[in-house]
């Protein structure tokens, strides 16, 4: 059997090993890239999302950005899905940022298509130094986005170079003709983008492809249209198994992607004339070379241009998509489980500052768990504890604690800066703290009711009176310190703060009212004032749990000393 020519004119182990090797430190280089992004603009991203809910356009504008930074709309998706479920955001509020995510993933391919890579090892040797010479947390930062930056060029070279002797090979060159037929080129996009779980990469390889003169403009538009519909198949994984809102927002997501693919496929050659109008022409070229210098450009431009057509012409219909969405997959009433946690995905551990905003959330999960037991206190109105749930409550306090101090370690092991661990250890303070809380209440007020049901004693109606009222401030007070600190809210920390001499005052009435009881006593009603004013030690002490929870959010308020309060 005679050998084909072309095939032996192609060494199959140095193409395997450039293909190979270029492509995974291009997805190293964009995971680095995007690690450095997500750590230098972190920040901005906190505050763009603090204010998401506002209108259609911010939510579009913040779904671009955050995206353009983690570079994964998957991961934008997963996000909104949080918000949903906290309540600060509805389903069809969220629309706008998962069509605005579209829009950023096409900042990579504008950024890949300038041709740069002859000065990839430049930006690798410039990032290094950066990064690991730099004195400040953010030269570091700034320093490993430039050096994944120079990888990803790198890693195009290293793939340019190995498929460059492909230009030879017939039946490669006629599998890239037939990309020009859009079924086949969104069909091979959505199967690699679907892979390599990132549109980013498929484009990126595209562009790759269009830099050999290998594919033509159209094979390269039906390519990336492909590259949208497959990176929903990350979105409908990641919510396998989640709440409702998970899967509406994946909904949402897959709906997007495929309409707008499926408005634009009849107009691929007309998409194809704008972005060669718009886009730099290389006339003095021809054939294959002149694909080479063209193709990238334009497939970069009818990238974005699809993507941002779509989202301007989608974002007037959040409400009819949520709504349709929300027909086909129907809200079904969720069974909480109190005691696990509701914010901590593992998607977010890859970029911190969004990392932290999901612990502080859960902060405000925990605190809701604490003012439960303070309820139920209070409606024991300094009487019997056991038997009202405090055993399963106590459980639920300590299981969710443990789940918040173990997500808040893996965030420290990971990519955290001098900044993010600074809030990581101010959020691990206030779970402390109401978990100290939880233990007074369901240990040591336990503790002593116990001891008053297990020798009569009943406190007087009065008395009961004064530690119901005692009791239910001090959960307004733990409820505005929790509130203070995952909104970050200085003036309503201060109100917590300010509470301290009407608490005190309190505490000293109830003590004066105690002492008039044991007056002409006996031993039983000894005892009795003993229970009772420990009690109130214990009362007094959740309140200072509660102010450090706001002192947290304001250091710097004034505050008088009162010798009675607890020397920790």
């Amino acid at each position: 059997m005679t050998p084909d020519p072309a095939v032996s004119q192609i060494a199959l182990g140095p193409l395997a090993m450039g293909l190979v090797g270029g492509l995974a430190l291009f997805l190293f280089g964009m995971e680095q890239m995007t690690g450095g992004l997500k750590a230098a603009a972190g920040g901005g991203m906190r505050s763009l999302l603090a204010g998401l809910t506002r209108n259609r356009f911010l939510a579009l504008f913040t779904g671009a950005f955050v995206t353009a930074v983690i570079q994964s709309s998957s991961v934008t998706t997963v996000l909104v899905v949080g918000f949903i479920s906290a309540g600060l955001m509805s389903l069809s509020q969220s629309v706008g940022v998962i069509l605005g995510a579209n829009i950023g993933t096409t900042i990579t391919a504008q950024v890949i298509a300038f041709k740069v890579t002859h000065y990839a090892l430049l930006l690798i040797a410039l990032g290094f130094g950066a990064n690991f010479l730099g004195r400040s947390e953010r030269v570091r930062q700034i320093g490993a986005m430039v050096m994944g930056l120079g990888l990803v060029f790198f890693g195009m070279g290293l793939m340019s170079d190995a498929t460059s002797p492909l230009r030879t090979y017939a039946p490669f060159v006629d599998a890239m003709r037939s990309m020009d037929r859009a079924v086949f080129g969104i069909v091979a996009g959505a199967a690699f983008t679907a892979l390599v779980q990132s549109s980013s990469a498929t484009t990126g390889i595209v562009i790759v492809l269009a830099s050999q003169g290998f594919i033509s403009l159209d094979a390269g538009i039906a390519l990336a249209l492909g590259a949208n519909i497959g990176t929903c198949v990350t979105a409908l994984l990641a919510a396998l198994g989640k709440p409702r809102p998970a899967v509406q927002a994946a909904g949402v997501h897959v709906f997007f992607n495929v309409v707008g693919v499926l408005v634009w496929v009849p107009f691929i050659p007309e998409l194809a004339e704008f972005v060669r109008w718009i886009s730099p022409s290389a006339p003095l070229l021809s054939g294959s070379e002149r694909l080479a210098a063209e193709v990238p450009r334009q497939v970069a431009n009818a990238h974005t241009t699809f993507n941002l057509a779509n989202s301007l012409l989608m974002i007037g219909f959040t409400r009819p998509i949520a709504s349709l969405v929300r027909w086909v997959v129907p809200d079904r009433p969720a069974v909480a489980e109190r005691g696990r946690p509701l914010y901590l995905e593992d998607v977010y551990l890859g970029t911190p500052a969004l990392a932290i905003d999901r612990l502080r959330m859960e902060i405000g999960h925990l605190g809701e768990l604490v003012r439960g037991l303070l309820r139920t206190t209070r409606e024991a109105r300094a009487g019997h504890l056991r038997g009202l749930g405090l055993t399963q409550g106590a459980a639920d306090v300590h299981a969710l604690y443990a789940a918040i101090a173990d997500y808040a370690r893996r965030l420290l092991e990971g990519r955290a800066g001098e900044e993010d661990t600074r809030d990581i250890e101010g959020i691990l303070e206030v779970a402390n703290h109401l978990h100290n809380i939880g233990d007074t209440i369901s240990v040591n007020a336990r503790a002593i009711s116990t001891q008053m049901e297990e020798r009569a004693l009943h406190a007087s109606a009065q008395t009961r009176d004064a530690f119901g009222e005692l009791t239910g401030r001090l959960e307004e007070a733990v409820a505005w310190a929790v509130l203070a600190f995952v909104r970050r809210d200085p003036a309503l920390a201060e109100r917590v703060i300010a509470l301290k001499p009407e608490v005190y005052r309190a505490a000293r009435d109830m003590e004066r009212q105690l002492a008039a009881h044991l007056l002409g006593g006996d031993a039983r009603q000894l005892l009795k004032y003993r229970l009772e004013s420990e009690l109130l030690e214990l009362l007094k002490r959740i309140y200072y749990f509660a102010k450090r929870i706001a002192k947290t959010v304001a250091e710097d308020a004034p505050e008088p000393v009162v010798e009675s309060e607890l020397a920790a």
